[in-house]
């Protein structure tokens, strides 16, 4: 491919204005700010004419992969048609036929669903309902909320109380008070039944029902968790952890919320994953693959029972967004899930699946590789310094390895995916869900490549 100069006008706009999200701007004083400019199936390319294989969907995101044309003329058709209407005490049909699809797709009877523009605001509509809901049930003191350890939520006040990521949370204190912490499911590092995979997912699970003891079961509203944890590198539940977790959830009058911003849409094989692991919410929260990322959108699905105080008198749950369920967005939902369907995305990854994570394994065999874990179309590498002994490294040493050398040698090699140090030092994959065979083999070689010479650094 013919390569390009960046355009510099361009570059210096972007350095001089555009500020970018979880951005150390000081990097930009050497080098250019990477700009994307195009993007095709899995590929996407810089304004220099650099491909990659994108291998986060963006942010895991972009589940029917990029440059889908019938996704751009669904939005066109629509922005023609009827461009914006608020769904503040009126409706129109992209957003009523999209509510009725997802209530059928929901298990159980998941039927309300409260549309938002993305993850955080729908994790911080939960939130408010759950502590709405039993104030017009009669349980006004219920109103704290347990989530786990490292575990990511959003950046709204609300829901960056429900994160457990003390770093993130430290320079915009004083949060929403009312949240604690249990520990999650990282069986790698498992500091109880680090041999028997079940039963550290039962103590795992009786720490919420520690946890709401402690408070006091009348003042808990909700336990938050991501069917897979994504925050720490992909802790996937051990089998029967959900299920204890209804039964506590059940005992105690708490509201299970499903998280599944990341997980849904088929990411997991499943259009919600709580499908996957065979638990049922009170709540699910969602977005990015709602839309494949062709235009913002986010919802809340919520169970009749939560809806039926809402319904009466003069009752209402005061709260919504401008752009919460969008007529452009949620034609283009409808698009999407019309890809799902036609061509057998979740099938895809459930057929796939097990290939990809063989193909991932192989690396086990490199010194600094301690762990591969994840589910579906979505992965964590842990990277450690012994793998005898699991030694991870220092800051320091996670600063040099990850943003020093990684982040940067991964992309240059034609590899989009994130190395994150939010926990231990992991590599964190979520591609498309339009991958094949050689797409693995690509991300395996390419890993292997880099991983090596970093390992020759350390």
């Amino acid at each position: 491919m013919t390569q390009h100069q960046p355009d510099q006008a361009r570059q210096q706009a972007a350095k001089d204005h555009l500020w970018m999200h979880f951005t150390r701007h000081s990097t930009y004083d050497a080098h250019p700010v990477q700009t994307i400019v195009r993007g095709e199936g899995p590929y996407i390319w810089d304004e220099a004419g650099n491909k990659y294989l994108d291998a986060l969907a963006g942010l895991f995101v972009v589940q029917a992969g990029h440059g889908r044309t019938e996704l751009a003329e669904a939005a066109a058709k629509q922005a023609a048609e009827l461009a914006f209407f608020p769904l503040w005490s009126y409706a129109h049909p992209s957003a009523i036929d999209l509510a009725a699809r997802l209530a059928e797709y929901a298990p159980g009877d998941l039927n309300r669903v409260f549309f938002t523009t993305g993850g955080g605001e729908a994790v911080e509509s939960a939130w408010k309902l759950a502590k709405q809901y039993f104030k017009l049930t009669g349980k006004p003191t219920k109103h704290k909320v347990i989530s786990r350890a490292i575990a990511y939520h959003g950046t709204p006040q609300g829901a960056l109380s429900i994160t457990g990521l003390p770093g993130m949370k430290a320079p915009f204190e004083p949060l929403v008070p009312s949240t604690f912490r249990v520990p999650n499911t990282n069986f790698y590092r498992a500091t109880e039944h680090g041999d028997d995979l079940e039963a550290f997912g039962q103590w795992a699970a009786n720490r919420i029902a520690e946890a709401i003891e402690f408070e006091g079961p009348d003042t808990v509203a909700a336990v938050f968790l991501e069917p897979v944890q994504n925050s720490g590198g992909c802790f996937p539940p051990p089998p029967g952890y959900f299920q204890r977790v209804r039964e506590i959830c059940d005992e105690y009058d708490v509201l299970l919320v499903s998280d599944e911003v990341i997980c849904a849409f088929g990411r997991l094989g499943h259009m919600f994953a709580a499908e996957r692991y065979g638990y049922q919410p009170d709540i699910i929260t969602c977005a990015k693959g709602l839309t494949s990322g062709y235009s913002p959108l986010g919802a809340m699905i919520a169970t009749d029972r939560l809806f039926e105080p809402f319904a009466k008198g003069d009752n209402m749950f005061a709260h919504g967004y401008t752009f919460g369920g969008h007529p452009v967005s949620t034609a283009v939902a409808m698009a999407n899930l019309d890809i799902f369907e036609r061509e057998q995305l979740n099938e895809h990854v459930r057929a796939t699946e097990g290939d990809f994570r063989a193909t991932l394994e192989k690396l086990t065999d490199l010194p600094i590789v301690g762990d591969v874990r994840g589910d579906g179309y979505f992965y964590g590498i842990e990277l450690v310094k012994d793998k005898t002994t699991k030694e991870t490294f220092t800051d320091e040493e996670s600063e040099r390895l990850l943003r020093g050398f990684l982040s940067g040698a991964l992309f240059e090699a034609g590899l989009y995916c994130r190395a994150d140090d939010r926990g231990d030092p992991v590599i964190q994959l979520a591609p498309p869900l339009v991958l094949e065979q050689q797409h693995f083999d690509f991300i395996e070689s390419t890993l292997r490549g880099v991983l090596t010479e970093a390992w020759s650094r350390l």
